[in-house]
């Protein structure tokens, strides 16, 4: 394979209906199988739900995947895998069986009606921030050209954002 064919992304996986974790694996081998290599795992955290809080706790997972796919691509494939899992989008920000953003696509800035790039509110969600650091903290966001590890200080989220597990 051509390295230099493979763009660098970074994915967030979250999860609330049960059994979190295991959606959360299902969500790494499919990516692994569908749209590259996963180079790099953070921890699992619980984290409090942000938008709708009448809900149960998530897990999510910061993934940084190797990919020979474009962004639509990507996010066509991400889409797939939680219709797969059973993900219902009927509730804005309600509860899910699986869930993955993208967050990062190298250092790409764009919006169209199916993708923003950067992740539009990435920068506001410690949920976010807090596994992404653990992986990716010099990583600069393309838009504030800030670190991650600037962001999640500079963040006001208050959310609960817990490290339970290495892996699940």
């Amino acid at each position: 394979m051509n390295p230099s064919a493979f763009h660098t992304a970074f994915l967030l996986l979250g999860s609330n209906l049960e059994p979190r974790g295991e959606w959360l694996q299902f969500a790494i081998t499919q990516l692994e199988q569908r749209c590259g290599k996963i180079s790099q795992l953070s921890a699992i955290y619980e984290t409090a739900p942000w938008g709708k809080q009448d809900q149960p706790k998530f897990l999510n997972q910061a993934v940084g995947l190797y990919t020979p796919l474009q962004p639509e691509e990507l996010l066509f494939q991400t889409l797939s895998i939680e219709k797969e899992a059973g993900r219902d989008r009927e509730v804005r920000w309600g509860a899910r069986t699986l869930d993955i953003d993208i967050i990062l696509y190298e250092d790409v800035v764009m919006h169209t009606a199916q993708l923003t790039l950067p992740h539009p509110a990435m920068q506001e969600r410690r949920f976010v921030l807090q596994p992404l650091y653990e992986i990716a903290p010099q990583v600069v966001h393309p838009v504030y050209h800030l670190t991650i590890k600037e962001l999640l200080d500079r963040c006001k989220d208050s959310l609960q954002v817990k490290k339970i597990a290495r892996q699940i």
